[in-house]
């Protein structure tokens, strides 16, 4: 069994868990992924590690409340314990030879974005963070990133907070000031990634982007994970989550991503409101 041993609400929708999984946090590394069910006859969702303490043995998860795991797993309190925490799972983000790298986030999918930019900080790279977020309300881990940042920026949609805009304006607002990068990296809503992709490939800088396809066993046989890159079939479970972002089919991934959009959301109010009746029963 997996202790829940810290529980941290970041904004409305998004949750922290500190995991105490000493074998998980023994080989982590930015870029992979856990598995998990909050109990026996739970399912398996796929979350990435967000960060890892080897000392402590415990694995860090970032996720957001839209399926009816997730928010069963929102309702799990410190010193409860998860059924599994299988991993890690994936290739770990490549950090070779990459001296100035520019790290893209976009809301949740900065919690992806955090460790992979604490990394490259950790081995000397300069590193610029460009964090998107909707608004104020849904800001998350702004002094983690700063601290990890030679360079950050912080945008919002409608401008409630930090700069009036969307991530790719601030990436080509510092190209176009001179900035070089051997790498940007782009993690968040696949719209987001798709666009930051077409303007690195107009300027002809290498870009990874992170994938989180629909997923269920982790080890590449279901097919559930699959991906065009390249012209090629590929599983972001054992070939990525990290891929040539100019080679993703970016519109295959989201007409795929949606499929089960109506089932989720039914899931979750299913389960939101089996919460709110037992809150009422216990009143």
């Amino acid at each position: 069994m997996y202790k829940i041993v810290k529980k941290e609400i970041l904004n409305p929708t998004v949750i922290l868990m500190d995991i105490y999984a000493p074998a998980v946090a023994r080989k982590a590394e930015p870029g992979q992924f856990i598995i998990l069910r909050t109990d026996s006859e739970g399912e398996r969702i796929p979350l990435t590690v967000a960060d890892y303490n080897r000392e402590t043995g415990t694995v860090t998860i970032i996720f957001q409340k839209v399926g009816a795991t997730t928010e069963k797993l929102a309702h799990m309190e410190e010193g409860e314990c998860l059924s599994d925490f299988v991993g890690p799972l994936g290739r770990a983000t490549e950090t070779d030879g990459v001296k100035k790298v520019a790290i893209v986030g976009g809301g949740v999918g900065c919690a992806i974005a955090y460790p992979v930019a604490k990394k490259f900080f950790s081995l000397g790279a300069e590193v610029h963070s460009i964090v998107g977020f909707r608004n104020k309300d849904l800001v998350i881990l702004e002094e983690q990133f700063k601290a990890v940042s030679h360079k950050m920026k912080l945008v919002t949609d409608d401008g409630s907070y930090g700069e009036k805009g969307l991530v790719t304006d601030a990436l080509k607002a510092l190209v176009d000031s001179g900035e070089k990068y051997d790498l940007v990296v782009t993690i968040g809503p696949l719209i987001m990634m798709k666009f930051v992709s077409k303007l690195t490939l107009e300027y002809g800088i290498k870009t990874v982007a992170s994938m989180n396809p629909i997923m269920i066993d982790g080890t590449g046989m279901c097919g559930g994970c699959r991906l065009t890159v390249g012209g090629k079939t590929r599983f972001a479970c054992v070939d990525g989550p990290d891929f040539d972002a100019h080679q993703i089919d970016f519109d295959e991934a989201m007409a795929r991503g949606s499929m089960y959009r109506d089932f989720e959301r039914h899931a979750h109010e299913e389960t939101c409101n089996l919460f709110k009746k037992e809150e009422r029963g216990n009143g």
